[in-house]
């Protein structure tokens, strides 16, 4: 029997949390045995709740933190609750347990210093400040999840369905994780990309915006990435390296990714043909367009078309 430990922490979503508890107890419904039922308790901590030590535990959970900003995010970590949920963690999984956290909460377990060296994921918005704060973390921002046991990472709010999913596939077997979300009719999801807004990474650079920009102004050009460095202003190697520290991206996957959204908004707002567009975001050629969307979004252009 799976002993579960859900850490919850002032403020933390109430939809990440809910998301946890259903979940399991769904687990629990569809492959109740007394090997694979889970066992959930709960710690709280806060101003006036101290938590306490996670004893015994197979698995601690930590639903996203719930900041809405980096600000926030780096003033709640430093919070007593954070510090000494992180300090609970940390002894937890030298006891033995399994960790998994979405979101923000990713951060807790980073600041343990347990992901140093490992492969994790994130809530894509705050991928440049992770990196900033962890650069020994392997950061995955694409990925949904990122089940690098016996600590497991998921991305943006939401993703905490795909977490549970795996964590459930890894302590009650793929075929009852199946039966989860057949039941709860939750889609297969293993990536964050299509969902990923290139303009907001980059804003948070200002030569990292400039670039953006210029790409967009010149979005049908057959250009070249020395190109896109020299608007902004720098050599490609160095603009490599601050694309991957703002983005998390190469700069042919930041090009890609601009054009692609603006495919996609044509695609939604218009009846231009997947040609005149392909035209108008820069591929001569429809059939690269097609294939590059398929493999972002797991779509076909129609999809798009039929969704505006």
């Amino acid at each position: 029997m799976p002993k579960i430990a859900v850490v919850e922490i002032d403020g933390c979503l109430a939809s990440s949390a809910a998301i946890t508890y259903d979940v399991l107890a769904t687990a629990n419904r569809l492959g109740a045995t007394k090997r694979t039922r889970f066992e959930v308790t709960t710690l709280r901590y806060g101003p006036r709740r101290r938590g306490g030590r996670l004893r015994g535990a197979d698995l601690v959970i930590v639903p996203g933190l719930g900041s809405a900003s980096a600000e926030m995010l780096e003033r709640k970590l430093a919070t007593p609750a954070c510090q000494r949920a992180r300090d609970a963690l940390a002894a937890a999984f030298a006891d033995g347990a399994a960790l998994a956290a979405s979101c923000a909460s990713s951060f807790l377990l980073a600041e343990t210093g347990l992901l140093d060296g490992k492969r994790a994921t994130t809530t894509w918005w705050f991928a440049p400040l992770f990196r900033q704060r962890y650069p020994k973390v392997e950061l995955m921002t694409e990925r949904m999840v990122v089940a690098d046991w016996p600590i497991a990472t998921a991305g943006a709010a939401m993703a905490q369905m795909d977490l549970m999913l795996a964590v459930v596939a890894r302590f009650a077997g793929p075929d009852v994780a199946k039966g989860c979300a057949n039941y709860l009719l939750l889609d297969e999801r293993r990536s964050q990309a299509p969902f990923m807004a290139i303009a907001y990474l980059a804003g948070q650079d200002a030569t990292v915006a400039k670039a953006e920009k210029w790409v967009r102004n010149n979005i049908s050009r057959d250009f070249t990435i020395k190109d896109v460095a020299d608007a902004a202003a720098l050599a490609p190697r160095t603009f490599a390296r601050r694309l991957e520290a703002v983005c998390g991206v190469s700069p042919i996957q930041f090009v890609q990714q601009i054009r692609i959204e603006t495919a996609r908004s044509l695609l939604e707002t218009t009846r231009l043909s997947v040609e005149q567009i392909a035209r108008e975001v820069g591929y001569a050629e429809p059939s690269t367009l097609r294939r590059l969307i398929r493999r972002d979004t797991r779509h076909s252009p129609r999809h798009f078309r039929s969704a505006g």
